[in-house]
């Protein structure tokens, strides 16, 4: 096991690693052990009940966070015709079509989020290798593969996040920076909590919401309930 810094183990001891405390208490510890230099990250994971490993048993999706997430997010468009105008408009940081597929072939990647329209994707789909291991492949359950493009990338700018299920069957998602108010992170927290139980497959068994932490980027990682807005 690595070893941790000092900064980590102070900020350790500071609670109960066994107890599931209320996202408004957890969140406030989290602002209060955060002693960097920079304004870090407040992430959340959630363990699912569910089998990744099955279709039908995937969780995915997208929510705008109430209050963003604190970053400034560079969306790529691959578009073309009227929708490259739209983008343009819309503020999206790069904009193309077969160009800007070649582009990203040859390495470049400097983005965050990639939208495309349906009439794109028979192009951009030769990125599945390159964009899909770094989860920036545009799908139409996240809302990334739409003829909607001002919308879209209007909502990315304002602080919408995605959310999927990993191998194990965990979500990872940033809800905020410590800077943000307590109130601010409990909303965040709340949205994706709500939209996480909404997402729930019909096939999944048992216990949805098996775990949830909150953390943040090189802090301890804290366990809570699911919040008085989520109950699962």
């Amino acid at each position: 096991m690595a070893k941790r810094g000092k900064k980590y183990e102070e900020a350790r001891r500071l609670f109960d690693r066994e107890t599931k405390y209320e996202p408004e208490e957890a969140l406030r510890m989290i602002k209060e052990m955060s002693k960097r230099s920079f304004d870090e990250t407040v992430e959340l994971a959630v363990r699912l009940g569910v089998n990744p490993k099955h279709a039908d048993q995937q969780v995915r999706g997208s929510v705008v966070l109430p209050h963003g997430t604190g970053k400034t997010t560079r969306v790529a468009v691959f578009a073309k015709g009227e929708k490259i105008k739209e983008a343009e408009n819309a503020g999206a940081d790069h904009v193309g079509a077969d160009e800007l597929v070649t582009k990203v072939q040859e390495g470049w990647m400097d983005f965050d989020v990639a939208v495309a329209t349906p009439d794109m994707m028979g192009s951009v789909g030769k990125l599945g290798k390159v964009l899909g291991p770094r989860g920036l492949m545009p799908n139409p359950k996240s809302g990334t593969v739409t003829f909607d493009i001002e919308k879209t990338v209007n909502e990315i700018k304002a602080g919408k996040v995605e959310y999927r299920t990993e191998k194990a069957g965990n979500v990872h998602v940033p809800i905020g920076k410590v800077s943000f108010s307590e109130e601010q992170l409990v909303e965040n927290f709340n949205a994706i909590m709500e939209a996480l139980i909404k997402a729930r497959p019909t096939t999944a068994k048992g216990q949805y919401i098996r775990n949830i932490t909150v953390s943040t980027t090189m802090g301890p990682g804290i366990k809570t309930t699911a919040g008085a807005e989520a109950k699962a």
